[in-house]
This record gives structure tokens, C-alpha cells and sequence, in this order.
């Protein structure tokens, strides 16, 4: 899924990054993050659900408000923000489930709906719903809700499979690696690029959060026993890295189009 549309203006405009392997590997280990982080603050550090969802929200909204105040992709402002966005996603599915007692059907059936309900809005008013066209602030608003409905989504959808279906963490991180394998190919077989990118962009969140309750979970529940500790800092040290060099790359792209 390197290429969705052709840019109608120059990438530089773009608020977004290029979707290209570097891409998705990050993704996929963000949402990972964002299903142990949220478990380590919450329970390893002590901080309690309440004051974990309070820090990471207003650690969001600082970081959201950077996002939109930059003129072009900034590799760490856009990926900080996504992290977060993982975290708070993931927390929000929590609430729901664990503090007020909703049902993962039912969680999983609204944030389908509203997500649903977004891409109309989004399409109606835009008449686009591609990544490569983030060119104003009304659709990079529209972007960003759309990015948080989907991580909250596939966090429900994640626990629905994994947990109340009865997959386990090994067969849920199969069958969504299965379900974006089939997207994946849905796509280099003709099929719309825009739809089979936010139907890959919501597997990718079931994906991580199963990967990571595998790797933390101890191993009589399934697990690896890694621990969401050890397991975050592994995945946080990754997208740093590879962040990094995102970033180097823009670097180096801005300084040679100022050259010219």
C-alpha cells in the first residue's frame, strides 16, 4: 500500500507520512505501545486508571496542538502524537468496558458507527477521504478523529476476538495477520486504495494489542511472560530509531530543496 493517490500539491504540504513499509511497522509496534503502556502506568508504576487517563489526555492534547500548529510532516511531532492517540484510544475501550461495564458487542458495534459516521462527514465535506491530500486544518481535524476512533475501535474489536470470542492472544495476532494479508492482497489485485488502507490502518490495532498481551501476559494465560515493562521499552527504543531516521530524512529533503 506504498501509493494511494498522486498528491494534487507537493508532499511538503502534506501533514501526513508517505505509507511505505517503515510506515506500517511503526504503526503496528505504536499500537502495541499503547496496550502495554497504558498497563504499566496504570498497574506496574501505581498511578491508577484515573490519573493515567488524565496525564495521558493532557500529554495528547499538548502534543495534538503541536501536530497542528506545524506547516509540514515532522516525523516526532506526528508519531508522539500517534503514540498517545494508542494510549488514550486504549484507555478509553477500558473505561468503557471495565469501569462501566459495557459489553465488547456492544463498544465494538458504536465505534464502528461513529467511525462510520466520520468518513461520511469527512467524504461529504471534502469530497476525499485520502491521507495524501491533509492539506487543511478542517481535514487534518477530521483525520485525527478519525485516527482515535480507530484506535478505540480496534481496541474493543482486539478484546472482543481475543477475549469474549475466545481466540487467545496467538490465534487473535493470526487471524488479524490473516484478515490484513487479504487486505494487502485486495489491494495489489485493483481494489480501492483509500478503503483498503483505513480497513488495514483498523487491523493493525486488534494486531498490536494482541502482539502485546502475548509477549506481557505471564505464561499460564497464554503469554511470554516479557512484561509490559520490558515490552514497551523494546517497542518505544524501535520507533525511536526508526522515528529517527524519518526525521534525518526530512532533514535532509528540506535542506536539499532549499539548496536548489
Amino acid at each position: 500500500m506504498n501509493t494511494l493517490t498522486t498528491p494534487s500539491e507537493s508532499n511538503w504540504l502534506n501533514k501526513v507520512p508517505e505509507v511505505a513499509l517503515s510506515f506500517w511497522v511503526i504503526k503496528i509496534m505504536s499500537t502495541t505501545v499503547g496496550e502495554t503502556g497504558a498497563d504499566f502506568l496504570a498497574v506496574n508504576a501505581g498511578f491508577g486508571q484515573g490519573m493515567t487517563r488524565t496525564a495521558m489526555g493532557a500529554l495528547l492534547a499538548v502534543a495534538l496542538f503541536m501536530q497542528l500548529r506545524t506547516r509540514r510532516y515532522t516525523p516526532w511531532i506526528y508519531w508522539l502524537t500517534v503514540v498517545l492517540v494508542s494510549v488514550v484510544g486504549t484507555q478509553i475501550t477500558d473505561l468503557l468496558t471495565d469501569g462501566l461495564g459495557v459489553s465488547l458487542y456492544v463498544s465494538t458495534s458504536a465505534f464502528a458507527v461513529v467511525l462510520a459516521g466520520i468518513f461520511a462527514v469527512w467524504f461529504w465535506v471534502e469530497r476525499s477521504l485520502s491521507i495524501h491530500e491533509i492539506f487543511s486544518r478542517r481535514r487534518e481535524l477530521f483525520y485525527w478523529a478519525a485516527i482515535l476512533c480507530t484506535f478505540a475501535l480496534g481496541t474493543a474489536a482486539g478484546d472482543l476476538a481475543t477475549e469474549a470470542i475466545g481466540l487467545g492472544f496467538t490465534w487473535g495476532a493470526v487471524s488479524f495477520s490473516a484478515l490484513i494479508a487479504i487486505t494487502y492482497a485486495a489491494w495489489r489485485m485493483g481494489g480501492n486504495a483509500v478503503l483498503t488502507f483505513w480497513i488495514g490502518y483498523i487491523l493493525t490495532r486488534p494486531l498490536g494489542a494482541a502482539l502485546g498481551d502475548m509477549l506481557t501476559q505471564a505464561k499460564t494465560y497464554g503469554g511470554l511472560g516479557m512484561g509490559a515493562m520490558w515490552t514497551s521499552a523494546l517497542f518505544l527504543t524501535v520507533i525511536v530509531m526508526l522515528v529517527a531516521v524519518a526525521q534525518f530524512s526530512v532533514g535532509n529533503r528540506m535542506n536539499a530543496q532549499a539548496a536548489e
